[in-house]
């Protein structure tokens, strides 16, 4: 069994007149992993995800998804894979357990209302199968989603942006399964613009920026690359806050009132809060936190993400 799920090199999507979607992106997955493609909206991660699913022709690029060249001979794997698209709509009329039996229907397979109870139970619908399908809020609809793209039993399964929209717990409840069928051996490429969905979930993350991989690496070891090892919060302090650290030469940025001081080296850390605690500042905490996949992405970007929109 080959190691290697997934092998793109030099993959470019062109649209005219001259907008290079995807412009020149090699990665590889290993099996059996959960790999992120972290990026804002409009970064090209879906038209990414799109060609390695046969739906999109590449401008260039040489592409292997199992073993097969997806742009020649994409019927081979195609009961192997599957696939929760972006802006997945259940069938609202049917139960859930009708559109499993419906969607299995689709493709040709067999499947029991054991098989389909017990797929249903994988994704916890078990108690929900005989409700309409429009009445499930939106967070069982996207587990019916992941239910339908598990019909074929995948060795790899494409989750795009699959908890966008949803409230905290119907996002947490959807990592939880992501994990489970993770430990099933599935791979899973997921597409996110959540920062903290990619480190909490992501054996791999490639960060992905204006049709271009940025970063790649374990959460870990993005944060130990483009990080720092430690940051010193002041909580309220405002801008005003930072002019005053900034004019004593210690380093420091602000975001939503709060000023992160960053820490390279954790021997250095008695002399920044000596610096700090002499500066008369109107501090509502003081504590420090070891740095995100956020810092990371606001360190190669200049900027910070909310929902996938850049805040410029």
């Amino acid at each position: 069994m080959l190691n290697k799920i997934i092998e793109v090199e030099d993959l470019a999507k062109r649209y005219p007149p001259d907008v290079m979607a995807v412009d020149g992106v090699s990665f590889s997955i290993d099996r059996g992993q959960v790999f992120s493609l972290l990026g804002p909206n409009g970064a090209g991660k879906t038209t990414t995800v799109e060609i390695l699913e046969g739906l999109r022709v590449p401008t260039r690029g040489h592409i292997r998804v199992l073993d097969t060249d997806t742009t020649k001979n994409y019927a081979r794997i195609r009961g192997k894979v599957g696939i929760l698209p972006q802006n997945f709509e259940p069938f609202d009329n049917l139960k859930p357990v009708e559109a499993v039996e419906y969607w299995a229907k689709l493709f040709d397979m067999r499947k029991t209302r054991t098989d389909i109870t017990e797929l249903l139970d994988i994704v916890g619908l078990s108690e929900r199968k005989n409700l309409m399908s429009k009445k499930l809020s939106g967070g069982e609809k996207r587990k019916l989603g992941i239910a339908l793209s598990l019909i074929n039993d995948p060795e790899l399964l494409f989750l795009d942006e699959p908890t966008t929209g949803l409230d905290p717990k119907a996002r947490r409840d959807l990592w939880k399964l992501i994990e489970e069928i993770r430990g099933r051996g599935t791979t899973v490429f997921l597409t996110t613009h959540y920062l903290d969905e990619a480190e909490k979930l992501s054996d791999d993350v490639a960060i992905m920026h204006r049709g271009n991989i940025i970063a790649r690496g374990s959460p870990s070891e993005l944060i130990s690359r483009f990080g720092k090892t430690t940051v010193v919060v002041l909580e309220g302090v405002g801008m005003n806050g930072l002019t005053e650290i900034t004019r004593r030469g210690i380093k420091a940025t602000e975001a939503n009132g709060d000023v992160m001081v960053p820490v390279a080296n954790p021997s250095e850390m008695r002399t920044i809060f000596a610096k700090l605690s002499s500066i008369e500042l109107p501090v509502k905490d003081m504590y420090t936190r070891r740095q995100t996949l956020e810092d990371v992405f606001l360190g190669l970007v200049g900027t910070k993400m909310d929902e996938g929109v850049l805040q410029e």
